[in-house]
């Protein structure tokens, strides 16, 4: 059945783009300085959309390339930035075994587990952790392309 893609807290500061970013930021302990160096983006962009005001009025709207980065560095969704809910399908009941040990062995955020149960296989899901992180890999791997074109 379709569920919020939220975890089940208070949405985002709903100000705008900036108040979300910051606020994950927040959440994460991580100042303007990190981010910007782990999204590969400038201090003074990062800040300037921090400061953006409720309107969304700004010099530049930034790219999805952009929100992704940030996105990605703050382990959030894209949905989560921009203040958007997703309805997605998420299985009933508890994640398969073999991706609750893969997720637990590295660590992973969440918002990937929940991507990787949504998945709709051709055949057979996977059982195994070792093939749950061949797919997890893959996906990885596939941004790793995109960033070199």
């Amino acid at each position: 059945m379709p569920r919020d893609s939220g975890d089940g807290s208070e949405s985002p500061d709903v100000t705008g783009l900036g108040g979300r970013i910051r606020r994950f930021r927040q959440e994460k302990g991580m100042s303007l300085s990190q981010l910007a160096e782990q999204a590969e983006v400038s201090k003074g962009y990062l800040s300037t959309l921090e400061n953006t005001d409720s309107a969304g009025q700004s010099a530049r709207r930034p790219s999805a390339k952009t929100l992704y980065a940030i996105a990605q560095t703050l382990g959030v969704t894209m949905s989560d930035l921009l203040g958007r809910r997703l309805l997605i399908e998420v299985p009933d009941g508890p994640a398969p075994e073999g991706l609750q040990e893969f997720v637990a062995k590295h660590r992973l955020p969440a918002a990937d587990m929940q991507m990787l149960r949504t998945i709709k296989f051709r055949g057979e899901a996977p059982k195994t952790a070792e093939r749950w992180e061949y797919i997890y890999n893959a996906i990885r791997f596939s941004e790793a392309i995109d960033k070199e074109e």
